[in-house]
């Protein structure tokens, strides 16, 4: 899943393939602090190592049962979720201020593009008023969060596709005691995170570009 393209004028996509989280967020925030008025938006596709990541204002109270898995404290909004192999990170670096977006207009195009992308497979899903993401009865497949510094946006969104989703049981899944978690292969849809990852770019563009 490495390599970049163009998706219209304006976001260009770049598969990073398996990335160390660490020195994912560091790039995003160097990225962000450097961008210019001028700056292309981009759109990175990506999985990571085995992580649990507390937002911000993340709780350790719902962090279980860590075990061997690293934890890390980042800069995003939300609280704490599970990255792994098998997950598709999508990170959305866009100047909000250009597009006159601003971030529930974001959260809301985030969860639409999700939405959106599993009704293309068959699959009906839903937002929540009061808990960000994307669920598909009841269980949550799409995680969001956010960071906004200097009018511009990083970090984004997690879709289970096709991952070992037990450590899920390790914490309070965003801060929700007893949330379950599913994911695209245990309900029929495909398992190919390159597939799934141009069509959520796809599906992301298109909405990024009615903003214009």
């Amino acid at each position: 899943m490495t390599g970049e393209g163009s998706i219209g004028p304006a976001l260009l996509v770049r598969r990073r393939g398996l990335s160390d989280y660490s020195a994912a967020w560091a790039e995003m925030r160097a990225f962000t602090d450097g961008r210019t008025q001028d700056t292309p938006d981009e759109l990175w596709l990506l999985q990571h190592p085995p992580v649990f990541t507390l937002g911000q204002a993340g709780r350790a109270e719902h962090l279980l049962d860590p075990g061997e898995i690293p934890v890390i404290q980042t800069d995003r909004g939300g609280q704490v979720t599970y990255h792994g192999p098998g997950q598709l990170v999508a990170y959305l670096l866009v100047d909000l201020r250009r597009g006159g977006l601003g971030v529930k207009g974001l959260v809301h195009l985030l969860e639409g593009a999700v939405i959106g992308l599993l009704a293309g497979y068959g699959i009906e899903a839903e937002a929540r008023a009061n808990a960000p993401g994307v669920y598909v009865a009841g269980a949550k497949i799409a995680s969001l969060g956010l960071r906004v510094r200097r009018g511009c946006s990083y970090h984004g969104l997690s879709l289970n596709v096709d991952m070992d989703l037990t450590p899920f049981l390790r914490i309070n899944p965003c801060g929700h005691p007893g949330l379950a978690v599913t994911q695209l292969a245990d309900l029929g849809g495909p398992k190919d995170l390159r597939l799934v990852g141009d069509a959520l770019a796809g599906e992301i563009a298109r909405r990024l570009a009615w903003q214009g």
